[in-house]
């Protein structure tokens, strides 16, 4: 086997283990990004829950305040009644109302929570959590908001990675070459 043969068995190994590392370390960093996307979401919607189901009124739950969910990152509050039509909402798209797949609700309805990316239109990703209520008339709450900045985050991190990857590559190469030319004829790793 030639030099370029021996490089290779000593810098593969070395390849397989940067790859996993740099790919694990992506992951690890992605997963705990859309992890407290919820926030503060299952606060606002455990809370509007509570509140309803212990007699609140639905309007002293969902803030006046109009967020368009195409636009803002700010949180925002839907109210559903059991059937799942919309009783009030802070978040509007395009400045109507928008409904949950019935899906998600009819989930949310035997397991009492449900915290899903929901994607009312492309281009807009919501970190949405529901909840369910009971009470005289039982419901759903839902507290969303934006992904647009933890998406960028993503990104960055994504970049990140595979800027650390590149350079690792091609430190772990120059140490094979310089380990083949400095200690010819030996194992490799």
């Amino acid at each position: 086997m030639g030099r370029a043969g021996n490089i290779m068995k000593r810098w593969l190994p070395l390849a397989v283990a940067v790859t996993g590392v740099c790919g694990l370390v992506y992951l690890a960093v992605q997963q705990e990004l859309r992890r407290y996307a919820d926030d503060p979401q299952i606060q606002l919607a455990e809370d509007a829950a509570y509140a309803i189901e212990t007699g609140a009124s639905v309007e002293s739950q969902v803030p006046g305040d109009r967020i368009p969910i195409e636009r803002s990152c700010a949180p925002f509050i839907t109210v559903f009644d059991d059937r799942g039509e919309v009783l009030r909402s802070s978040g509007l798209l395009h400045g109507l109302l928008r409904g949950l797949p019935v899906g998600v609700l009819e989930y949310v309805r035997r397991h009492g929570e449900e915290r899903v990316t929901w994607q009312p239109e492309r281009g807009v990703r919501i970190a949405a959590v529901v909840v369910r209520y009971g009470g005289e008339r039982p419901g759903f709450v839902l507290a969303g908001r934006s992904l647009r900045e933890i998406e960028k985050r993503e990104s960055a991190a994504a970049t990140e990675a595979a800027i650390a990857w590149i350079l690792t590559m091609a430190a772990s190469l120059v140490v094979a070459v310089l380990a083949e030319m400095l200690i010819p004829g030996t194992r490799a790793i």
